[in-house]
C-alpha cells in the first residue's frame, strides 16, 4: 500500500520479517477469507494504526527468490486515510517526497515500477532474485486486463 498526499508518499522502515531493514510500503499476507483489498487495509491498521480509504489496485508483482517461497503481491494506492501513522514493532512510518524516494534502501525491483505506479500507471511485473539481486524481470505497464492474472487467492499482498 502506498498512501500519496501533497507530493509525498507514506513509506515504512520494515522492522520484522522478509525485507527487515528495508524501506517499503506497508503490507503482508492475505488471511483466509480475505481478499487483497481487505488484507491491505488490515495490514495498515496493524502496522501503522491507519485505515486507507478507497484503495485502488494499480499492479501485481510476482517474485521468485532463492531462500524463500515465491511471493505474489497486489499493489494499492490511496490518497486518503483515517488515523495517525504510528510506529509499531513491525514498522517505522515516514513521509517522503515522491522525487526523493530512497531506492538505494529498498528492494532492487522497486525502481522499475514504483515511480510509474505512483503516477497512476497500471502494471504487472515478475522478478527472479538470487539473494537480493535481480537475475530476470518482465515489467509491463498499462494493461489492466493483467491485474487479475492470478486472481486474489494467493497468500501475499
Amino acid at each position: 500500500m502506498f498512501i500519496v498526499q501533497d507530493g509525498k508518499v507514506l513509506l515504512i522502515e520494515k522492522l520484522t520479517g522478509i525485507g527487515m531493514g528495508k524501506i517499503n510500503g506497508p503490507g503482508g499476507k492475505i488471511d483466509p477469507g480475505e481478499n487483497a483489498e481487505q488484507a491491505i487495509i488490515r495490514e495498515c491498521q496493524e502496522e501503522l494504526h491507519i485505515t486507507p480509504l478507497n484503495p485502488v489496485k494499480v499492479g501485481e508483482l510476482c517474485f521468485a527468490m532463492t531462500h524463500i517461497p515465491d511471493i505474489h503481491c497486489h499493489v494499492f494506492i490511496a490518497e486518503e486515510f483515517e488515523g495517525e501513522p504510528t510506529a509499531t514493532y513491525e514498522a517505522n512510518p515516514f513521509w517522503q517526497a515522491i522525487g526523493e524516494i530512497p531506492f538505494d534502501k529498498m528492494w532492487e525491483d522497486d525502481r522499475h515500477w514504483l515511480p510509474q505506479a505512483l503516477n497512476g500507471e497500471v502494471f504487472h511485473a515478475k522478478f527472479d532474485f538470487v539473494d537480493e539481486d535481480i537475475t530476470w524481470m518482465d515489467v509491463s505497464f498499462g494493461d489492466e486486463t493483467k491485474l487479475q492474472w492470478l486472481g486474489d487467492h494467493y497468500e501475499d499482498s
